[in-house]
């Protein structure tokens, strides 16, 4: 069997012959030949593309990604584009003609037939959370009055073999939604027993109106591999599969790390965005923590007469401004996180803040403590003379970390709660933009501190 670097090399030659081996070699799968594609230029992608067999160019469209989805129907022919459109699944279809906007949404859609049309169009009425913009219409249904061998007739007669039909559903004449049947129980069940002999009567679900956040949370509750989804009649409208649940929460995770890391969301991978867009989206948190460390700045002039009476002071400013900003950063990664997967709710907040009090104390102590430690031993070692009053300065500089570690832990906690109580993303309040709250204020408590400590003394 050739291997896929070879045909890589040959294509790049102009040579697709070696493309037969794809289209007919059943051990190759689809996202091999996608991931192969995705490396190619467009040119030669396209060449190797249209080599392909129709049937084999709508499976192997479905794993490409969006932006080399767009380029190769721009490449075809209308009339394969066409073909390919339609023959999607309901939920990669869905999830193409979301990415178009405006015109371009509109040159698509007139592509679709009309059944396709009315559904995309009734899919894309939806919130972009909804469960509703992950929903694949091709599914496999039965009647509870069937037996099992006449339930796999109909099976084989009226359905295709795909991804969704792993799980069977039970419907009534209506095509209301009764149960759902693993292909397992239609296997090893005497063929003569009637279906509702092997339901068990509990069927999990999603409604047309959920959320992609409830439905990630009913996957992993329920460890399903597939849901069906229902309206408020209980009518059985399409299935959700748990690849594109995980998609779905991959590109969460990715939006929430780039927030967290004061960065907008891309709309792209990293290695697809464009440089000025990459400057676009940094450019805004950078201008907005900027102008926040300013504060920073404003509040040093503001005890300017303290520092240039204790010069030794502003020694101990990184440090104490950083510890801060990091226990305020790994307070709000804690809670981001945990509200993501419904460890803590917004009824949490006060055991959230008594946690985190205690939790500031005892670090603040412990860093105060190796700071005091610190000066001792610079000043016992002489490495370095704080001066007469060098205990004093150690005891602000235990204190100071004490206040400020208590407030970093306190403001990074509560930040992401508030945020979610004015319905805003919690992953907004970005580790930068905690920090720089925190340096501000860490400052103000630091000479606040020192003017109480060192009173009559070094100021």
């Amino acid at each position: 069997m050739i291997s896929l670097n070879e045909i890589r090399k040959k294509i790049m030659k102009g040579d697709i012959s070696s493309l037969l081996h794809l289209s007919s070699e059943k051990n190759i799968h689809p996202s091999e030949v996608a991931k192969l594609f995705n490396e190619l230029p467009i040119d030669s992608t396209l060449n190797a593309f249209q080599s392909f067999p129709p049937k084999k160019q709508v499976v192997v469209f479905s794993y490409l990604d969006i932006l080399l989805q767009k380029k190769v129907l721009r490449g075809l022919s209308k009339e394969r584009s066409i073909y390919i459109l339609n023959k999607l699944s309901s939920d990669d279809r869905l999830n193409l003609i979301n990415s178009y906007k405006g015109v371009e949404r509109s040159h698509i859609l007139e592509l679709l037939e009309d059944k396709n049309k009315k559904a995309t169009h009734d899919m894309l009425g939806f919130p972009k959370e909804s469960v509703a913009r992950l929903i694949n219409t091709e599914f496999a249904t039965i009647s509870g009055d069937m037996t099992i061998e006449k339930a796999n007739e109909h099976l084989r007669t009226h359905h295709v073999d795909s991804e969704t039909a792993n799980v069977i559903y039970v419907v009534d004449a209506e095509g209301k939604l009764v149960d759902d049947i693993p292909v397992r129980r239609l296997v090893l069940n005497d063929p003569k027993k009637n279906i509702s002999e092997i339901m068990d009567g509990y069927c999990v679900k999603l409604d047309i109106d959920d959320s992609t956040e409830e439905a990630v949370t009913k996957f992993r509750e329920y460890d399903r591999t597939v849901l069906p989804v229902t309206n408020a009649d209980n009518l059985l409208l399409g299935v959700v599969t748990i690849d594109d649940v995980m998609d779905v929460q991959e590109m969460r995770d990715t939006r929430d790390m780039q927030k967290f890391g004061g960065v907008e969301s891309l709309e792209f991978p990293y290695v697809q965005t464009t440089l000025f867009s990459l400057v676009k989206k940094r450019a805004g948190w950078l201008i907005i923590l900027f102008l926040g460390e300013m504060f920073t700045a404003t509040a040093m002039g503001h005890f300017q007469n303290e520092i240039q009476k204790a010069v030794v002071l502003s020694l101990f400013i990184p440090l104490i401004i950083s510890s801060g900003g990091n226990s305020g950063s790994q307070a709000a990664t804690l809670i981001i996180r945990a509200m993501a997967v419904k460890e803590l709710s917004l009824r949490d907040w006060w055991y959230v803040m008594r946690r985190e009090i205690l939790s500031g104390l005892a670090l603040g102590i412990l860093l105060g403590a190796i700071g005091f430690l610190r000066i001792t031993a610079w000043q016992e070692l002489h490495i370095y003379d704080y001066g007469a009053d060098w205990r004093l300065l150690a005891s602000t500089v235990f204190f100071a970390l004490i206040g400020i570690v208590m407030w970093g832990t306190l403001s990074g906690s509560m930040i992401p709660m508030i945020l979610k109580k004015f319905g805003q993303d919690p992953a907004t309040s970005s580790a930068p933009f905690v920090a720089t709250l925190v340096d501000v204020t860490g400052l103000i408590i630091y000479f606040s501190i020192a003017a109480i400590i060192l009173k009559g003394t070094l100021l």
